[in-house]
Parts: C-alpha cells; structure tokens; sequence
C-alpha cells in the first residue's frame, strides 16, 4: 500500500533521526522500516535497488533511502527521503564541529556515542541475517558472498573490482542458464538525458561560481573541488575514501592534524546519517584554520554536503527508472543479482569491522600479502561487549524497538562514563 506524502515524511524523518552504524546499520534500518514494519515496497525491489546502489559512487544508503521516496512519489519522494535522509545527521555534525572547534574533543558526547555504537551491532547482524536469508538463494549466491567478504576483508582487494567481479561472473553464468527475455517497458533515452542534464547543471553550478569568485587557490574553491572528485570515485562509500581523504588534507594541504581527522572519523562514526559526513567536519575544520572563522567554517560545511550530495539524486533520478528493466533482462538480471550476493558479503565486512572498531580500542591492518583487520586483544573493552549483547536481548527478545533501545544505550554510556569518573 502506498503511503500518503506526509506519512512517507514521517518515517523518512525518523530514519534519519535513527539511521546510526554506518551503510549497514543504515542498510538494516530502511529494510525494517520500508520493508517489514510498512510493507511500502517488496523484498524484491529492495534487493534490487540495493544492487543497483552498490554499483554506484557515493554513499549507497542514502541513495537506497532516495530509491525508496522515488518509487513511492517520484522525484519529490527521492528529494524528501534523501534530504531528510541526510540533514539530521548532517545538523548534529556541524553543531559538533562548532564545539569541537571551541572546546576541543566531547567526552560527554563521546559517552552517548559508546553506548548508541553497542546497540547498532545488535541491528546490524540482524538485518545481516535476514537479508542474507533473502539474497542468497543458490550456492552460487552463497560462494560469491564468501569470496567478496575475503576479498574485502582478508586480501583489502578495491570495493570497485570486487563489484565489478561479481557482475562479470553472474553474467557469465547467465549464459549457461537457458534463460529468456521477458522485457518491461524500455524507459525513455530523452527522459534520462534531460535528467541529467539538469542535475549536472545544478551539482556543478556552485562550483563554477566559487572559481569565479574566489578563484582556484582559495580554501573554498580547493574543497569543492576535492569533494566533487570525490564523489564520482568513492566506490563504496565513506570507508573507500578515508584515505584518500585523509593523506590530502593532512598530509598535502596541512589543513587538520592526524589527530583531528582521527576525531572526525569517530564523530562521524558514532552520529546519524552517513559515514561520508566527516567530510563535512574536514571541510568546517580546514576552512576555519585558513581563514580564523568560525563562520567560514559553517560555509566550507554547505559546500562539501552540496558538492558531495547533489550528484547522488542525480545517479537515483536518472537511473532509477532503469533499475527494473535491467533487472528483467537475463544476462543483466543476473550481474546484479551476483552483486546482490557481493553486497551481502560487503555488508558482513563493513559489520565485522564496525564491531571490531567497538569491542577494541586498537584495531589495525596487518602487512601485505594478508592485510586482515587484526584487533588488539589487551585493548578489549569488555564493558562495550558486555553492553552490546545485553542490548541486542533487549532489542530482540524482549522487542524493545529502535528508539527505546538507542535510547537505553546512550543512558548506559552515559552511566558507564559518570562510572569510570567516580573509579
């Protein structure tokens, strides 16, 4: 049953509001709510659109969010749960920034944030679970998990090729099936093309406009452009880019310190909406140390969440309408269906590290030629597993809900802080 515009509103709101734990907690989030507590759309879309989303650069949950307002109201729906998909999360990380630039790092904050982290593995792994059950469905399904999750976790092999591997391969395989075409209606070529073309037009503008004014060398043209280049290559969001990010703003423009890109990341970490927005607290920090101002730091903030937000309506808009009509088409049908059974390995790696990054202070990659995530074991923070397995019962024995249960965790991270302090 399709919703009315204001209900879809609501529920858009609330997961962002709610949407903590990374693409996979986010991920696990929109399947609960669009799929399993409304029923707006079915399992097979979902899976779909998620498919479509991993082969696409920037943050796939929030394009899978904008999927979702799409196909329930068209392109105001895709605005409405991208938007809102992005702004609270986006709201808090500059109300972060500010005071991070005034009072340095947040233990009180960092405190809710332990707790909220031990609560989103609980949703994580079920959501893994349930849309593992879904997506994997033959043994090849199941091998292409496997064998992705490897790749990504044990070998740091590229997300893109990773990807692209499992598109080939299913195809491939698609050629021995003996499968037949039953087609749907092919979208216009015309349509795509106007959608795009506007969308260009309104992502690139402002860039356009800071050359003009300010010209290539000032702090808010270079971050512009740093970001739109970055959201055309971050195959596999905001884990892909970390690096890169973080060699160019401390390493070649001096902009942050190692240590505060490091405090970026774990505020990003631990807030709603996606990963990415550290990008945001990289772009208020480095604007405010070349210019001394708080205020050029907010406008750095709005470049970066329109430069790397814009162009990620523009891959739903245009290539939404195509999503079930390569998905009718066997060859096609199945590339994206081996990348359905990829994404749920990506979704496991991207979960084992998030809770590695959780139950462990120290959690590092070791050498070449099995760079594996390799934790720390004298640095296991009991009281965060301890915590997560008993919000994880309370979440699904006792079916406590989403918001009772984050709740809970931030009352208990805040306990466990004013509990140290007094130790």
């Amino acid at each position: 049953m399709t919703p009315s515009f204001p209900e879809a509103i609501k529920t858009w709101g609330r997961i962002g509001l709610l949407s903590f734990g990374g693409p996979a907690g986010q991920i696990a989030l929109l399947h609960k709510e669009v799929i399993e507590t409304h029923g707006w759309i079915s399992e097979k879309e979902f899976l779909s659109a998620l498919n479509f989303c991993m082969l696409l650069p920037g943050p796939e949950a929030m394009q899978l969010a904008t999927y979702c307002g799409w196909k329930l109201h068209g392109t105001k729906g895709g605005l409405a749960a991208g938007l809102l998909f992005v702004l609270p999360g986006a709201v808090v990380m500059l109300a972060l920034s500010l005071l991070y630039a005034k009072l340095g790092n947040l233990p009180l904050m960092q405190a809710i944030f332990w707790g909220i982290k031990a609560a989103v593995l609980a949703i994580v792994f079920e959501a893994l679970l349930k849309i593992a059950k879904k997506a994997l469905k033959t043994k090849w399904d199941w091998a292409i998990a496997g064998l992705s999750f490897v790749a990504l976790f044990v070998f740091a092999l590229p997300f893109a090729l990773v990807v692209a591997t499992a598109a080939l391969l299913g195809y491939m395989l698609s050629k021995n099936s003996g499968t037949t075409a039953n087609p749907v209606a092919r979208p216009s070529g015309m349509a795509t093309l106007k959608t795009v073309a506007i969308w260009l037009v309104l992502w690139l503008l402002p860039l356009a406009t800071l050359y003009g004014v300010f010209g290539d060398s000032q702090v808010y043209t270079q971050l512009a452009q740093m970001f739109s280049v970055l959201a055309v290559v971050t195959f596999g969001g905001a884990y892909s880019v970390l690096a890169s990010l973080g060699q160019t703003v401390v390493e070649q423009m001096g902009w942050l310190t190692p240590q505060q890109m490091m405090d970026g990341f774990g505020l990003a970490e631990t807030t709603p909406g996606p990963l990415i927005l550290v990008g945001q607290f990289v772009a208020f920090i480095a604007a405010k140390s070349v210019e001394q101002s708080l205020w050029s730091g907010v406008f750095a903030s709005l470049i970066f969440l329109w430069m790397t937000f814009a162009p990620c309506f523009l891959w739903i808009f245009a290539g939404a309408p195509w999503i079930e009509y390569l998905q009718d088409h066997p060859g096609l049908k199945a590339s994206l269906s081996a990348v359905t059974a990829a994404a749920t390995g990506v979704i496991l790696n991207l979960s084992l590290w998030f809770g590695l990054h959780v139950f462990f202070t120290k959690v590092e990659r070791a050498t070449p030629p099995l760079p594996i995530w390799l934790p720390d074991f004298a640095t296991l923070d009991v009281a965060a597993l301890v915590a997560s397995v008993g919000l994880g019962i309370v979440l699904v024995r006792f079916k406590a809900g989403m918001p009772k249960t984050l709740a809970l965790a931030a009352a208990i991270g805040l306990s466990w802080h004013f509990l140290r302090t007094i130790l």
